[in-house]
């Protein structure tokens, strides 16, 4: 990660391509190099470096035929992943959203609300989830959703059945204002893959476990 870069001007010039391509948008070494002030080949270590780490990625640009650029370039950009380095106001908010809706409408109305929200994506995650028979594949089609919303998950297989993996908590600080929001989850996951499994939450990212993990298995 960014922050393990031991020598300090390797830390500064990678932070300085960060910032870059997030004020200019996506752009080629040579450009970056330009703007920064250092050599091509050392912005290109750097991308590479960043890209290993998820933070950017590339796509090629062709070049007008004909000239002395022919061959396609590189054009970097950032990756969701590197909004980590830049403010955010969103748990903050989230937060006090919370229990703004707590002080209005009392635990009970916060339930009622939350009841919507996972009826919602029931519907939603059925829908995306489509006519996948198999657990295997609706497990899969499941991690692929909350993944595009930013849990990291994955499916594992274990002895009699299946682990859902979620290795990040985007709403981590909004869940541990409203515990409500992680029970609900429990039962979205449930509702979505059918009364024939069984889900259960055996790590729990609130509880100080480094992930949330939910065994799925068949009824008997």
């Amino acid at each position: 990660m960014l922050d393990k870069v031991t020598k300090p001007g390797e830390k500064r010039s990678r932070r300085a391509i960060i910032d870059s391509l997030k004020v200019d948008g996506p752009q080629d070494a040579a450009r970056l190099a330009e703007r920064l002030g250092i050599s091509a080949m050392a912005v290109r270590q750097h991308l590479y470096d960043l890209e290993a780490e998820g933070l950017v990625n590339h796509e090629a640009e062709a070049r007008p035929p004909g000239t002395a650029r022919g061959r396609p370039a590189k054009l970097w950009a950032l990756t969701a992943a590197a909004d980590r380095f830049f403010p955010d106001g969103h748990a903050e908010f989230s937060v006090g959203l919370i229990n703004s809706m707590k002080e209005v409408f009392g635990a009970k109305g916060l339930d009622k609300l939350l009841a919507v929200r996972a009826r919602d994506q029931v519907a939603a995650y059925k829908a995306r989830m489509g006519a996948r028979r198999s657990l295997p594949a609706q497990l899969r089609a499941l991690a692929e959703i909350r993944t595009e919303e930013g849990y990291m998950a994955e499916v594992e297989n274990v002895a009699g059945g299946y682990l859902l993996v979620e290795n990040h908590c985007p709403v981590c600080s909004a869940a541990a204002a409203c515990t409500g929001l992680c029970n609900m989850e429990l039962e979205v996951f449930q509702k979505s893959l059918g009364s024939e499994v069984e889900v259960k939450r055996i790590d729990h990212i609130l509880a100080g476990a480094r992930r949330c993990a939910y065994l799925v298995t068949r009824k008997r």
